[in-house]
């Protein structure tokens, strides 16, 4: 178990259940956390008071759940980790979300921080590197589903070679093109050039990995554009409309 919170893979379970049912419902109670984890309310009971000793959660019996700021990070920690696999299955190995949500909840617990790092670097290399993206994951669904046949392998690289040639005489004699992050629409991405955000939201988005060069998608934005959700290295950030403008992008 890889976490830097010294918990078990059960209590991760519990601290990621009790983080969502709270962002659900805004409260959590015991039975909540039975049904969805499909336990017994002395296993729940007994899982709680372990937390609440090590300071993960506000706990007392007929009262409500809460969690401490190390819980609620520790949470986060889990969920990142989940979906970063989930994400890697789905849009790089093209499995179905079903089957990749329930075998990222298996790895979660186990895949180490170097490894996770890395999950998000190659999702960021296929986003960027010429000779991979959208339809190179594509072409790696039609081998899945051809029995290993390759097709056009050389059609392939002289498009990509003339796709990259030409995104090199566009570079030289255009300015690189930059949006700030609240003109960009949900699903667009792009890697970040400058983050002007002070204060305790700019110290957040750099712990969070938002610096020059990472890779940032836009995931949803509310109504009247505030706020603005995104998925940066894994995390899930929502942002005001103000502090998305201090951050300058290059859509990809």
């Amino acid at each position: 178990m890889t976490s830097t919170y010294a918990v078990s893979e059960s209590m991760e379970d519990y601290l990621k259940t009790i983080f969502k049912v709270i962002n659900k419902q805004h409260v959590a109670r015991p039975k909540d956390i039975a049904k969805i984890l499909k336990v017994s309310a002395p296993s729940v009971t007994g899982a709680l008071r372990s937390l609440a000793e090590k300071e993960f959660i506000h706990y007392s019996p007929y009262d409500l759940i809460t969690l401490t700021q190390k819980g609620e990070n520790a949470a986060k920690d889990v969920i990142r980790r989940h979906d970063v696999l989930q994400n890697f299955f789905e849009k790089v190995l093209l499995v179905e979300q079903k089957e990749a949500d329930e075998v990222a909840c298996r790895m979660e617990h186990v895949v180490s921080p170097n490894i996770m790092d890395r999950f998000i670097s190659f999702i960021e290399f296929l986003e960027i590197c010429p000779r991979a993206g959208e339809k190179w994951i594509s072409g790696f669904g039609y081998y899945c589903d051809h029995d290993g046949k390759l097709d056009n392998c050389e059609k392939c690289i002289e498009l990509t070679l003339e796709n990259l040639r030409e995104k090199k005489r566009k570079g030289g004699n255009e300015a690189m093109v930059v949006k700030k992050l609240n003109e960009l629409e949900p699903g667009n991405k792009g890697r970040v050039v400058k983050v002007a955000v002070s204060g305790e939201t700019g110290r957040r988005l750099v712990e969070m990995g938002v610096t020059a060069g990472t890779m940032v998608e836009i995931e949803k934005v509310a109504p009247f554009g505030d706020p603005i959700d995104i998925k940066v290295k894994g995390y899930h950030l929502s942002l005001r409309k103000e502090e998305a403008a201090g951050i300058t992008i290059e859509p990809v």
